[in-house]
Parts: C-alpha cells; sequence; structure tokens
C-alpha cells in the first residue's frame, strides 16, 4: 500500500474512479456529501490529484475547501499550500478562465500561411533527359 506522500508523487488517484466520476458530476449541492464520505488524509490527496488536472481544478478547489491547511501543506507541500489559500478565496476570484466551458478563451486561428514552399522543378532539361535515356 502506497503511503500518502508516495501516492501524491507517484500521482495515483487515492478514491476509486466511480466515486472520482460522482464527484466530478455531482452538483453544488451534492458534493458536500460526497467529500465527507472519505476520510481528511484522503480527502486532501484527492484534492491534490485534481489540482494536477487543469478539468478537475474547480474540483480540487471545492475539495480543498474541506480540508485543513496542515494536511494540504503535509502532503503537498508548497502546492498544498497554495491550493488552500486558493480554497479560501471567494469563488468569483478565483475563476479561471479554462475552468468552465462558459468562460473559455476563444480560439484563434493563424490568417497567415504557416509555411512557403520553393515550387518543385519536375521538368527534366534536354541534357538531364539525355543522361537518364543513355543511363
Amino acid at each position: 500500500m502506497f503511503s500518502s506522500r508516495e501516492a501524491f508523487e507517484n500521482d495515483f488517484c487515492p478514491v476509486r474512479d466511480d466515486l472520482l466520476g460522482a464527484m466530478y458530476r455531482a452538483n453544488e449541492n451534492g458534493l458536500p456529501q460526497l467529500v465527507d464520505s472519505v476520510s481528511a488524509d484522503v480527502r486532501a490527496m484527492l484534492a491534490l490529484f485534481c489540482y494536477k488536472r487543469s478539468h478537475l481544478h474547480s474540483l480540487a478547489l471545492s475539495i480543498a475547501a474541506s480540508c485543513t491547511e496542515r494536511d494540504l501543506i503535509q502532503l503537498g507541500g508548497r502546492v498544498g499550500s497554495a491550493l488552500y489559500a486558493l480554497s479560501r478565496e471567494a469563488p468569483a476570484a478565483r475563476m479561471m478562465p479554462s475552468a468552465s466551458y462558459g468562460h473559455r478563451k476563444p480560439v484563434t486561428l493563424s490568417t497567415k500561411p504557416l509555411s512557403t514552399f520553393v515550387p518543385i522543378d519536375d521538368e527534366l532539361d534536354d541534357e538531364d533527359f539525355a543522361e537518364a535515356i543513355t543511363a
């Protein structure tokens, strides 16, 4: 069995996949009940695990809000400290553009050619043609 520090460093999910999926799909009213179903140290590991994945940042912040600063720092060091601070900020202040689909940055495409190519000269001049036939 992994220790909690090894689980964080080896990027090991501390909960079953079905529980993580349920947390991901839960609304803001049902998530606290699911989070409370795991122990405090597993909760801190899960918050750190989710924080490493950009699509799970909002879930990580919600889980970290239920963790103690000591647990997050003990398991994640500076990352745990930053996660604790972020989880205590007002929701509007911590909203990141990539955290939800409604606030994504628009995709911009280049209007210039990506590269230019020199045209290939397929025509053989008379000397090259004569050499090709005699060879």
